[in-house]
């Protein structure tokens, strides 16, 4: 079992907590992406798989590089898998796939935000966004400095979607950092991440593990030997709850990983003002029932 000294910070409580906020509050606007009604059509029409499609949409910014890499950048992804994947996607043309990738998602946001597509604050808030994005460093974050590099879309709505994808991946860049060193491999940490917590009355943001397990392309066996190895460790017991052990882990990992997202926001005086403003926004996406567990309103 990892040691369970907590994993040094740089920020205070109140950095992270405006971390972990500003990620609560805008992630429905990233995961629009990958949860829309638009790519299933994309993939009836292309003939590409849903693996293939899905890599290369959050992958294209990465360019063609071997799929290892791209393995490498997902982490809780089965390598076997994604390897094949990818192969298919850059035989189809990343240019091709990222094209359609932005066409859902704009496709998507405009029929959520509706009249608030034309809203001047939302031009607003994407422009602040996307200035802090193009301050902070990258150094140790691929997949978030290949999606800071790519270009600004032209529509505001799709501007704030790209604003927060590259700090998204930031963050997501950050919590890979704090997995490789509590020593996780990459079906433990999926493992780890979806294995019920003793506390019920925590928020996560879990899919479910047979959604993970089929989704990230693990096997029956692959997914119960890493379930072994984490209750060998003592993170998980004999139920697969996370284990005291497991939560000491589970709560050093989330810390580390708001800790190195802080700095997005470190010095920004009017951080909580631009999350306060992107909350209609992110409801207008929750209201129109597109994300997994929403319900189109007044439907």
């Amino acid at each position: 079992m990892p040691d369970a000294h907590p994993i040094p910070q740089r920020y205070d409580e109140a950095a992270r907590r405006l971390a972990r906020t500003a990620y609560e509050t805008l992630e429905p606007l990233h995961v629009v992406a990958y949860f829309n009604p638009v790519i299933r059509e994309q993939q009836k029409s292309s003939g590409l798989s849903r693996m293939a499609r899905y890599l290369a949409g959050r992958g294209a910014p990465l360019g063609e590089c071997p799929g290892a890499v791209v393995a490498a950048t997902f982490y809780n992804f089965n390598p076997a898998a994604v390897v094949p994947a990818w192969d298919e996607a850059v035989a189809f043309g990343l240019e091709r796939t990222y094209a359609m990738h932005l066409e859902a998602i704009e496709a998507t946001l405009r029929a959520a935000f509706g009249p608030l597509a034309q809203d001047p604050e939302l031009a607003r808030i994407a422009g602040r966004l996307g200035e802090i994005g193009q301050g902070l460093s990258y150094a140790g974050r691929p997949l978030a400095a290949a999606w800071a590099a790519t270009a600004v879309p032209d529509e505001p709505h799709l501007r704030l979607w790209h604003a927060f994808a590259a700090l998204r991946e930031y963050r997501g860049d950050g919590h890979l950092a704090a997995l490789v060193q509590a020593g996780l491999t990459s079906a433990e940490a999926i493992v780890f991440h979806e294995a019920p917590h003793p506390d019920p009355a925590l928020r996560r943001r879990a899919l479910g593990a047979d959604f993970s397990k089929k989704s990230r392309a693990w096997s029956d066996e692959e997914w119960g030997a890493a379930t072994d190895s984490l209750r060998e460790r003592g993170l998980l017991d004999d139920q697969g709850t996370i284990s005291p052990a497991g939560v000491v882990l589970y709560d050093a990992l989330e810390t580390a990983t708001d800790d190195a997202a802080a700095g997005v926001f470190a010095g920004v005086s009017d951080a909580a003002d631009l999350i306060a403003a992107s909350r209609p926004f992110v409801k207008a996406v929750l209201d129109a029932g597109v994300l997994p567990g929403t319900v189109a309103k007044g439907a």
